[in-house]
């Protein structure tokens, strides 16, 4: 039986990236998905004709991850189609590459919206929901390395993710008297969207790539392996901590 047969999962951000990687994995595994987007419609809509063709079972909501009436209707949207909600994943993250010398108060507040308040709220609805059902629940968090490791030039996406330590460490145990986990994953480099700069330039992929002790970057499907794993239930006495997946690198030295 797969491993995931009779769960339904969220996944913000799902139809692109490490989002789209965990989609397809947990949906091979039998789970129900809900797939957020805030653009690119028609990318979704081919997911989930595709998970559908190959026996799954997939809906579409378009949320605003930062606006929490929003997360409550994704939510709700779980419920309506699936008849429950068992795990949360909060994916959907943005960065803007600037300095503390340079990022401005819009640029600021977009990145701790998209990926921290998204976080913090996201964890709030699905707790409720969780407790409604009376049922042991998961939230995940797509933190990074760098909710401990500085990345200079990238500060306020720094920022939220190392934001995300905390919510998710408490939350873990205020919500585990109801058999709720919460758990960040923190990836280190990987091949998306988002790192599309750096993959163009053979320079900083080599320097990248010098950098990582396993001398490479992440597929996205590694990523979406550990969020199967976490939620199995295999994992189930981790919460409120974090899982690193960074291929080393923040274990790297220059050996001097």
């Amino acid at each position: 039986m797969p491993i995931l047969d009779g769960k339904t999962l969220i996944v913000t951000g799902g139809n692109s990236g490490i989002g789209a990687a965990i989609v397809v994995a947990a949906a091979a595994e039998g789970a129900d998905i809900v797939i957020d987007y805030v653009a690119h419609e028609d990318a979704t809509e081919k997911m989930i004709s595709t998970i559908e063709a190959a026996g799954g079972r997939a809906v579409g909501v378009e949320a605003d991850v930062s606006k929490p009436a929003d997360l409550r209707r994704m939510v709700q949207t779980a419920v309506d189609t699936f008849g429950r909600l068992d795990v949360l994943v909060n994916n959907a993250g943005i960065e803007t590459r600037t300095s503390i010398l340079d990022t401005t108060e819009e640029d600021y507040q977009k990145v701790l919206d998209v990926n921290l308040k998204s976080a913090f709220f996201g964890t709030q609805v699905a707790a409720k929901q969780f407790i409604a059902q009376g049922t042991p629940g998961l939230v995940l968090n797509i933190s990074s390395v760098h909710e401990e490791w500085p990345m200079p030039g990238n500060v306020a996406y720094c920022v939220s993710k190392g934001g995300t330590r905390m919510p998710t460490r408490t939350a873990g145990v205020e919500l585990g008297e109801h058999g709720i986990r919460v758990v960040n994953i923190a990836p280190g480099a990987v091949q998306t969207p988002i790192n599309a700069g750096t993959m163009a330039d053979p320079d900083k992929m080599h320097a990248l790539q010098q950098a990582i002790p396993v001398g490479r970057m992440a597929a996205p499907e590694e990523i979406a392996d550990m969020v199967v794993f976490l939620a199995s239930g295999k994992a189930s006495y981790m919460t409120a901590t974090t899982v690193f997946i960074d291929g080393g690198i923040m274990q790297g030295s220059v050996g001097l």
